[in-house]
């Protein structure tokens, strides 16, 4: 399958270069790349996060800080709740291509074929 869009021949500015990688650092953690998940169908309280993530309250919302400062979330309050959602677009993007591309790899038909060829 071709890649969705043509390498770039030019180079990267470093600084380019590691706020990727930090973003690449931050999804890395399975319970972050999670929430990014959850949230990518619609905003939700770090009660509800922690629940569908299997976490305590107190860890989900270290984790929603730490996307919260790289700007990736954003909060609003409703009542005595904090609402998460996403706030880069982009990076749901990413999420969505790599979950679709792990999950097409898993595939039956893709297994067979890998065997028979």
């Amino acid at each position: 399958m071709p890649a969705a869009h043509p390498p770039q021949t030019e180079p990267l500015p470093p600084d380019v270069l590691q706020d990727a990688a930090a973003t690449f650092g931050l999804l890395s953690a399975t319970v972050r790349l999670h929430i990014m998940w959850l949230l990518a169908s619609g905003e939700r309280d770090v009660g509800t996060l922690a629940t569908e993530t299997g976490q305590t309250v107190a860890t989900t919302s270290q984790h929603l800080s730490k996307l919260k400062l790289a700007g990736l979330v954003r909060s609003r309050r409703e009542g005595k709740r904090q609402i998460y959602l996403v706030d880069d677009p982009h990076v749901l993007d990413i999420v969505h291509l790599t979950v679709q591309h792990h999950t097409d790899l898993r595939a039956p038909s893709r297994r067979r074929r890998s065997r028979s060829a």
